[in-house]
Formats: C-alpha cells, sequence, structure tokens
C-alpha cells in the first residue's frame, strides 16, 4: 500500500491532526469504490501542495464549497450556490492561475488634501473569469436571485465563448478537443472575497462527484 493510501485512510478514521479539523471528506461513502478514488487522488495532490508555504484552493463539487487552504488547514470556505461544467473527462491533477481577476480601481484625486482609502474588498469585482494552467476556465458569477443583471451579463459572456469555440471548429472543419470549463455560481460577497484571495500562480484542485 503506497504512502498515500495509508495517509488518506489515516485521515478518513479521523486520526488526529495539527489543526484538529483534517479529517479528509466527512461525507465520504467508502462503499464507493469511485468517490474513494476521487477522494483519494484528491488528497494526493493536496499533500504535494500542503508541503509548501502557500495558500491553494480546493473546489469541492461534492459538498459545493470552495475551500482557501495552507498547509492543509482550512482558512476560509465558500459555499456554492450552484454549478455546471463541461470536458470535465479533460480536467485532472493540479492546476496554477495565469492571473488574478481585475480589480475596479478609484480614481485616484491628485489634488485631495486628505489621505485617500486604499484598495480594499469592495473593489473586487462579482463576476469575471479565472484562467489556469494547464488549460482550465472557471466563470464566477453572483447569484441569479441576488443580482440578475450581473448573473446575465455573467451568463452572456459564457454564451459568446461557447458560440466563438463553436464557429471557429466549424469554420476550419476541424474537431477541437475542448478545455475544461467550469462556472460557479456564489454569493456577491464571496465571489469579492474569492477574487481578493486569489494571487498569480495559485494552484487548485477540484473534486468531482462520481455521478457526473
Amino acid at each position: 500500500m503506497s504512502f498515500f493510501a495509508v495517509l488518506f485512510i489515516l485521515l478518513v478514521l479521523g486520526a488526529p491532526s495539527q489543526a484538529g479539523d483534517l479529517e479528509a471528506f466527512p461525507d465520504l461513502h467508502l462503499n464507493d469504490p469511485g468517490a474513494v478514488q476521487e477522494a483519494t487522488r484528491v488528497l494526493e495532490e493536496e499533500v504535494k501542495l500542503a508541503a509548501r508555504a502557500q495558500t491553494y484552493l480546493l473546489i469541492d463539487l461534492v459538498t459545493r464549497t470552495i475551500q482557501i487552504k495552507g498547509r492543509g488547514i482550512e482558512l476560509h470556505r465558500i459555499p456554492i450556490v450552484s454549478w455546471s461544467a463541461k470536458a470535465v473527462q479533460n480536467m485532472k491533477g493540479a492546476y496554477r492561475l495565469i492571473a488574478r481577476p481585475p480589480v475596479l480601481r478609484r480614481k485616484i484625486d491628485p489634488t485631495a488634501s486628505i489621505e485617500q482609502e486604499p484598495i480594499s474588498l469592495a473593489d473586487m469585482p462579482v463576476d469575471y473569469t479565472l484562467s489556469y494552467t494547464p488549460s482550465l476556465t472557471i466563470d464566477v458569477a453572483p447569484a441569479a436571485e441576488e443580482n440578475p443583471m450581473q448573473w446575465l451579463r455573467a451568463k452572456g459572456k459564457v454564451w459568446w465563448r461557447n458560440a466563438k469555440d463553436w464557429s471557429g471548429s466549424f469554420s476550419t472543419g476541424q474537431s477541437v478537443i475542448p478545455s475544461p470549463h467550469l462556472q460557479l455560481e456564489v454569493s456577491a460577497e464571496q465571489a469579492q472575497s474569492l477574487a481578493w484571495s486569489a494571487v498569480d500562480g495559485m494552484a487548485l484542485v477540484v473534486r468531482w462527484p462520481t455521478d457526473k
């Protein structure tokens, strides 16, 4: 049995950890081989990432949460309202963020006599696209019932990009292997929190439900 498998079993069984909260995947159904295999894959990636002093993201689509973690310890949790995905069969391993979301920068008044406020969480966008390497696109948008106009704007960007991909494939007559694409809906405040936390090169691991 490999080291990762042993570590996985210890964590699933609730072995004590440094933070006391590292019990791996308490929702896991041990009688589901596919779910156990997926959890083991994710844990192996996390062990690699936790070995370094860095923050990383775990998007757990089973529990519908985005977890910001460091050294394997959960630092912040963002609930996912809903999600959809395509080309998930082409998704595996860990990903690295190419560029962080744009900041809605305030205009600086050079003539102001008082000190102006620095950039804060309120300056972060609520709908944006995260691009990763290897190729992976994640669209983040506020929940439809919370902000219908921004939700429509975010959906419109996705539809337009899909249409361009389809037309490009149709015009060349060549089949194109689609890149993985994930759409996440979260609250506007949590979308800003995620944008605030994102840094260039930040690692990402995604846990998929076995029935998708």
